[in-house]
């Protein structure tokens, strides 16, 4: 690692955090999309499996279980897809060569970029928590630290699928499309809000789309987590998937290549 590497790290955070402390709709935005599907759909989840014959304290149970884990992943995939955005917008704005001409080494940048990310997602993951916690959703009180590193793990490997799409996507008015391919085949097609043993009864075929997706198993690192456990394939998988979606990124970050698009748009 070359001279200056932790003020480089340090950098980058502070300038995502202020960011992020500057984006105050971005904050409540992060709040309102889960807390929305957690009253809206689980009374629909409810009504549609009748489980309103289920005593409160078991129905409970029943989001713990399924939604909420699921919806920090909506978070943390979010909070990736929003990582990639400013990517974009960096690179058109010019600031992404400043970063690029760094004489760290660009897997380390983007890697620092990566991290700031997460960290930025962790605060948001917890408030949703909180909020879940007073409407009467409460895991056990040390699986909130045990969520910890499933939440961090699960953040890195969805902000590696953003920076790849970022290295994708060559003009900012194509990446809502974009980000919407992404965001909602990974969700919906997952075990985020479905069991996958329901999943398997109603359909075998969404049921093995649901199991390789890698956002099914950071959802599930993160629901055993809440309770205490581990889940070794979802931890195998998530990790895995982060190493080799990350390295593509890197090698689509190339430095030339980045400056050489942005050098034949601008003579075009």
């Amino acid at each position: 690692m070359r001279p200056g590497w932790r003020r480089c790290f340090l950098g980058v955070v502070e300038r995502e955090f202020l960011r992020f402390l500057r984006q105050r709709s971005r904050f409540f935005a992060s709040l309102v999309r889960p807390l929305v599907w957690l009253v809206i759909f689980g009374t629909g989840f409810h009504s549609v499996l009748g489980l309103s014959r289920i005593p409160p304290y078991e129905t409970y149970v029943l989001y713990e279980e399924y939604i909420v884990p699921g919806l920090v992943g909506l978070i943390l995939l979010f909070n990736g897809m929003q990582t990639a955005l400013s990517m974009v917008f960096d690179r058109e704005m010019g600031s992404m060569k400043v970063l690029l001409v760094s004489p760290q080494p660009r897997w380390y940048l983007l890697t620092c970029r990566l991290v700031a990310g997460v960290i930025v997602a962790v605060p948001q993951v917890y408030a949703f928590l909180a909020c879940a916690w007073l409407w009467g959703i409460r895991p056990p009180p040390m699986g909130y630290l045990y969520a910890l590193p499933a939440v961090i793990v699960s953040g890195l490997m969805l902000g590696a699928v953003g920076l790849l799409v970022s290295s994708l996507v060559e003009q900012l008015e194509n990446f809502a499309g974009v980000m919407n391919f992404v965001i909602f085949p990974m969700f919906f097609a997952s075990t985020a809000l479905y069991p996958l043993w329901r999943l398997a009864d109603a359909d075998p075929v969404l049921a093995t789309v649901a199991w390789l997706n890698p956002f099914s198993h950071a959802v599930e690192l993160v629901r055993f987590a809440l309770y205490g456990q581990l889940d070794r394939l979802s931890l195998a998988v998530t990790v895995g998937v982060a190493l080799v979606v990350m390295v593509l990124a890197a090698w689509r970050y190339d430095s030339g290549r980045i400056l050489r698009r942005q050098l034949g748009a601008a003579a075009s």
